[in-house]
This record gives structure tokens, C-alpha cells and sequence, in this order.
């Protein structure tokens, strides 16, 4: 189902470089709100020491984020020392096959990951690249989220049962 992703893990600092070779996947595409930030912008600890590992194996990476708060997504572009693109209307393929060509990368070799089934996950299978579905970092969300959030929790449910 095209709502469903390929891999469902809790956090982003849970992908391992061996699970992405498995996969042959070189690149990852990153969301920023509620999977490397939290609803007050904080984000977790060891993120960019998990970035910088992955970075040092050969894993390419580029920010993938649907906010318009250019000055956020750059902060955290800045942090982990890699490229991004912002306001990047997710589940539309423009920005997805965007930081695919940036990484000079074919879409069957990026994964895309974040915490959003409608945006995310959609996005990346329409792109046929690798999905990977991560646990929102806060329960605090911005409303047009708020709203989604419990038809994306029946569809893990659902996926959960499947798996």
C-alpha cells in the first residue's frame, strides 16, 4: 500500500549503516519537524554524532522539510553539515527528486525519513524511493498535523498487524 512505509523503527538515530547497505541505499533524505526537531526546536541528543557516523561510511544525506521557516531548516542544516531543502510541499515529487539529484543519487538508492505518513511516506513511495517511518520526536504538533494524526495512527495500526 502506498501509505505504508518499507521500515517502521522509533527514532532516526535507530537506522544502521548495515540496514542501509542491505538495502542499497546511499543517501537519506531527511525531514526536519518532529523527526530531528522537536515541536520547541530542541533537538535529541546524538543526532549528530549518528549523522556524523553514517557521513563517515559513505551515506549521503540532504534535508527534505514542507516548513517555510527558512532561518530553522537552515539552523539545523548548519548543525549536521549538510544540504536542505525548505518549503518543499511533501507528498509532491519536486523536492524529493530534487535532493536525489543534489546527492547525485538514483531514487531506488535514498530513503526518506520521517514522521508523517501523508507527507513522508506518500512522498517517497510515489518517488520509489525507500520509506522509513519514524515515532514523532514530541506528541506536540502543529495543527494542520494535529488533525492528521489519528488517521496516521490507524494506518500503523493497521500496518503494525501486518508486519
Amino acid at each position: 500500500m502506498i501509505l505504508y512505509p518499507n521500515l517502521y523503527i522509533n527514532s532516526v538515530k535507530d537506522i544502521e549503516y548495515e540496514m542501509l547497505n542491505k538495502n542499497n541505499i546511499k543517501g537519506l533524505i531527511l525531514d526536519v519537524d518532529n523527526t530531528l526537531l522537536d515541536y520547541y526546536k530542541n533537538m535529541p541528543e546524538g543526532i549528530e554524532e549518528w549523522c556524523k557516523n553514517l557521513k563517515e561510511k559513505g551515506i549521503k544525506f540532504c534535508i527534505v522539510s514542507n516548513s517555510n521557516n527558512k532561518d530553522k531548516v537552515n539552523n539545523v542544516s548548519k548543525r549536521l553539515g549538510i544540504p536542505y531543502i525548505f518549503f518543499a510541499k511533501k507528498p509532491l515529487k519536486g523536492g524529493l527528486n530534487k535532493a536525489a539529484k543534489l546527492m547525485e543519487l538514483k531514487n531506488n538508492e535514498v530513503a526518506v525519513v520521517g514522521d508523517q505518513i501523508f507527507t513522508d511516506i506518500l512522498g517517497a513511495n510515489r518517488c520509489k524511493m525507500f520509506s522509513i517511518l519514524v515515532d514523532p520526536i514530541n506528541e506536540k504538533d502543529m495543527f494542520v498535523t494535529i488533525i492528521k494524526r489519528p488517521i496516521e495512527n490507524l494506518i500503523k495500526k493497521n500496518y503494525k498487524k501486518q508486519s
